[in-house]
């Protein structure tokens, strides 16, 4: 059989010279080797937007009198915002003024960042883009990814199925709750097989709702730390999708992200993030990602935003306007903040009962594993299957919850009214005890 031998673009062997000798050039993919942005339509269009002052014909829309044009049937139910905040082609990475208010935001929320050097958010399609384009340009055949067990099973597909990588767990709780020892292990021999370690944390965690106290964020950050002063290069992907809905006092307020950003040369650290669960805007598909470690030049930022964005620019080419245009103005709006309280106190109240619920009820086949923050709490089922009780459940009580895998249920409390959160629970319970 021939081997084919892939060229790699100048563009991109330009990148990469930048990069080398960095943790980035250490951790990328073969697809990240391979990835640059082109000097085509958008470059160009860039170019022509600065200096073409008679005509500018190389952005594909329909303008008139320097401004897109636009339909009534679109205009009049956003009758506020003018073309270009709606139906005019988006940047690449995202509107600059967004992504510099987003990055504002994230030292609002991680005030450890203040005067850390981290990279300009970059906007993606949703927070799972962020995730496959991360795997684009850092997981391969050769470079697994590590995420905790259970998981979401989107974690799993994006690794194995779209990069073709191992896929590899450990353990997210023990008898103590979050298994620390687990992961320590884990890392440990990724470094010694691999020379590298890709791994995901999510918190709070899907599916079983759980972020680290105080205590175990900061063994959770003497690990990394430990594993990277061995000589591996460590990625660490902070998952942060429902970043600050916490319920309990002792949660890790920050960010993993915060205190990993600056921790070692031999640690890159990406936050993934947006408005999409954290300000209750599902269906923007609105997401960030944003990159940091010690030591990285402004130049290789530079360098690996480009990467990023040539992974953006053919896929998607770009995320939505009218999206962008509404979380901006959202978030410069003097009553979001309270309004997000609000709907954060809501689903503290849920998540009471349900604490309540599995405190004073007990049952013989479901464990609640740990919970204390976001949209979820799961359920170990220590025997029969979790399909069977998903199904069952479905049919003979009309209650939907998710079969995660063969052991574990998912049910997401935010989707539940207060007042139906003790029946629902109660269906659940008399549902696998009858299994």
């Amino acid at each position: 059989m021939n081997n084919i031998v892939i060229m790699i673009n100048p563009l991109a062997k330009e990148l990469n010279d930048t990069l080398s000798g960095s943790v980035v050039d250490a951790l990328m993919s073969d697809l990240g080797k391979r990835l640059y942005f082109p000097n085509g339509i958008i470059s160009q269009g860039g170019e022509a937007a600065t200096d073409a002052y008679l005509a500018n014909g190389t952005i594909g829309m329909a303008v008139a009198n320097g401004s897109p044009i636009e339909l009534d049937s679109y205009k009049k139910n956003m009758p506020n915002f003018n073309s270009r905040e709606t139906v005019a082609y988006a940047k690449t990475a995202g509107h600059p003024d967004l992504r510099k208010l987003w990055k504002e935001k994230i030292i609002e929320k991680n005030p450890s960042l203040k005067n850390k050097n981290f990279s300009l958010p970059i906007m993606v399609p949703g927070l799972t883009a962020v995730l496959s384009y991360v795997a684009d340009l850092f997981v391969d055949v050769e470079k697994p990814l590590l995420a905790p067990n259970p998981c979401w099973d989107n974690y799993e597909l994006i690794a194995a199925a779209r990069r073709g990588a191992e896929f590899h767990q450990f353990q997210c709780f023990d008898k103590n709750g979050f298994s620390l020892s687990s992961l320590e292990k884990s890392m440990k021999e990724e470094a010694k097989k691999y020379g590298s370690v890709r791994v995901i944390l999510n918190f709070p965690q899907n599916p079983s709702g759980y972020s680290p106290t105080v205590s175990e964020a900061k063994e959770l950050v003497r690990i990394v730390k430990d594993v990277a002063d061995s000589g591996a290069k460590v990625l660490v992907l902070c998952d942060d999708a429902y970043f600050g809905l916490n319920y309990e006092d002792d949660i890790e307020s920050q960010s993993l992200f915060a205190y990993l950003a600056d921790l070692h040369e031999n640690v890159l650290a990406i936050k993934a993030d947006g408005p999409t669960k954290e300000d209750f805007a599902w269906g923007f598909r609105a997401g960030f990602v944003t990159f940091a470690s010690k030591g990285l030049s402004d130049e290789q930022y530079t360098a690996l935003t480009t990467k990023f964005m040539s992974a953006i620019r053919s896929s998607v080419s770009c995320s939505s306007t009218p999206a962008q245009t509404l979380v901006m103005k959202a978030l410069n709006d003097e009553a979001h903040n309270a309004q997000k309280l609000e709907l954060r106190k809501m689903l503290k109240r849920r998540y009471d009962v349900v604490k309540a619920f599995v405190k004073n009820n007990k049952s013989s086949v479901l464990e609640p594993l740990p919970f204390n923050s976001g949209y979820f709490m799961s359920f170990n089922v220590k025997s029969g299957n979790a399909e069977d009780i998903r199904k069952k459940l479905l049919k003979e009580k009309g209650i939907g919850i998710i079969q995660i895998d063969a052991n574990t249920l998912r049910v997401a409390f935010s989707s539940i009214d207060e007042e139906k959160i003790e029946e629902v629970y109660k269906d659940i319970y008399e549902i696998a005890e009858s299994m």
